[in-house]
């Protein structure tokens, strides 16, 4: 009887493990079709090993100044030297990385919410609130954003934190994506679903969340990495003007160090050469990220992945 008994369970243990081989065996066989988002997704893979492992090796505590001797090049004890400070710069990478991608994502989040709820109601409900909001938008894309950016940042007394830094560039991050998500919120309500779902008797914010969003959710998925993208950007630029924390050792605040103290023309290459080599792995996946997440989205270019 126990034999008969493990012959009619069996199968029903297997199936779940079956679903999840087969949900795998899927999942790469898309990422061997669509390679820009499996390579994007690598190199961030990457820089998280690096961060996790760096953990496990140094003591992050070396990041500020004074905690090895100055100027030392590439070493077995500090594999990425230091800088003239005395701060390790493999401690200063492996603490300063994600740091800068907190930065990111965080201003981008704001921006994606703030310019997707606009781009809702505006695209959606249209008469004046649409004239309005399209309005701000048109005249915020027309202005300088790093000057905005360092105007605010000048009048923070004190020097901002991570979290402050995030939020100012996040301020002005939710004006391309309010204008971008508009315009697919018009293509996408002319829909006959969406007629029907009017028909049917739901009200407007039901039909923006149950039928709009979900069929944007890819788009707003590639609108988020090219947000995080640009608000990365955006910090560095502040940081490297000297308007960061000066205290965090995030990536552009340290290229501000290298080019205040000159770290180039004395020939300090290994100063220098980590948060470059770390800011093109984090740029380049990030966008073959977005440009995969853009293949899902877009149907134009769908067949090929």
């Amino acid at each position: 009887m126990s034999s008969i008994a493990e012959v009619v369970t069996a199968p029903e243990q297997i199936r779940p493990v079956e679903r999840r081989t087969e949900s795998t065996r899927d999942a790469l066989r898309y990422l061997r079709r669509n390679p820009s988002l499996g390579i994007g997704i690598f190199f961030l893979f990457t820089l998280l090993l690096f961060v996790v492992i760096g953990h496990l090796t140094v003591d992050t505590i070396q990041f500020r100044p004074l905690s090895t001797r100055p100027l030392q090049p590439p070493s077995r004890e500090l594999p990425f030297g230091s800088d003239k400070q005395g701060r390790n710069l493999y401690a200063v990478m492996v603490e300063g990385t994600p740091l800068t991608l907190r930065i990111g994502l965080l201003a981008g989040i704001i921006g994606v919410t703030l310019g997707a709820t606009l781009a809702f109601i505006s695209g959606f409900y249209g008469g004046k609130v649409d004239a309005v909001i399209r309005l701000i938008v048109d005249v915020g894309l027309t202005i300088p954003g790093l000057l905005i950016l360092i105007i605010i940042a000048m009048r923070v007394r004190g020097g901002l934190t991570v979290d402050q830094m995030a939020l100012v560039v996040g301020l002005l991050a939710w004006l391309y994506p309010a204008r971008t998500i508009r315009s697919q919120v018009l293509s996408l309500k002319q829909r006959s679903f969406v007629q029907i779902a009017r028909l049917s008797g739901m009200s407007n914010p039901e039909v923006i969340v149950k039928e709009l969003l979900p069929n944007l959710l890819p788009y707003l998925g590639a609108s988020l990495v090219g947000s995080v993208s640009a608000a990365i950007l955006a910090s560095i630029g502040l940081e490297v003007l000297g308007l960061g924390p000066f205290e965090a050792p995030t990536l552009g605040m340290t290229i501000y160090w290298v080019n205040y103290n000159a770290a180039i023309i004395n020939g300090w290459y290994w100063w220098w050469v980590p948060p470059i080599v770390v800011i093109a792995i984090l740029f380049t996946g990030l966008f073959l990220v977005a440009v995969g997440l853009d293949e899902i989205a877009n149907p134009r270019v769908r067949s090929r992945a």
